[in-house]
């Protein structure tokens, strides 16, 4: 069945309905990017600045019969600059969290496993370890 504009003669075209895909579909805009990621004991370990997905061609056109990519890792990494002066930074410096380590995505993204064991915190614990640490009173919490 065809419905007729009132604008023009030609016919309007009848949509499908969507596709249905097993789990939960996520808007990346939304969902992901810019979210605060936390550990499994809810210590902050990264905020989400890019996605790198699977089975999508770099400068190559998607066919429409195509199945939706999949997340791999979510990516953090120094972004300030190149979104303040443009670019992007090289991926070798995207520091990668695997997808399968996500616990629940909602306010913020939890992880399942603890953020000491991620490379992502490398710099935090070597300002911690060769910085702070040599600051008198910096081996311990104030009293």
């Amino acid at each position: 069945m065809t419905r007729r504009s009132k604008r023009f003669d030609a016919p309007l075209p009848v949509l499908e309905p969507a596709e249905q895909y097993a789990g939960q579909v996520l808007d990346a805009r939304l969902h992901l990017l810019d979210r605060q990621v936390l550990d499994r004991d809810g210590v902050p370990v990264q905020v989400v600045d890019d996605l790198e997905l699977s089975d999508v061609p770099f400068g190559e056109s998607i066919p429409s019969e195509t199945p939706a990519p999949v997340i791999e890792s979510i990516l953090s990494g120094p972004v300030l600059g190149t979104r303040i002066f443009g670019g992007r930074p090289p991926s070798s410096r995207f520091h990668r969290v695997s997808w399968d380590r996500i616990a629940e995505i909602g306010i913020a993204i939890h992880l399942g496993v603890a953020g000491s064991t991620l490379d992502v915190t490398w710099v935090e614990r070597w300002v911690r370890d060769r910085i702070i640490s040599r600051i008198p009173g910096g081996h311990h919490d104030p009293e």
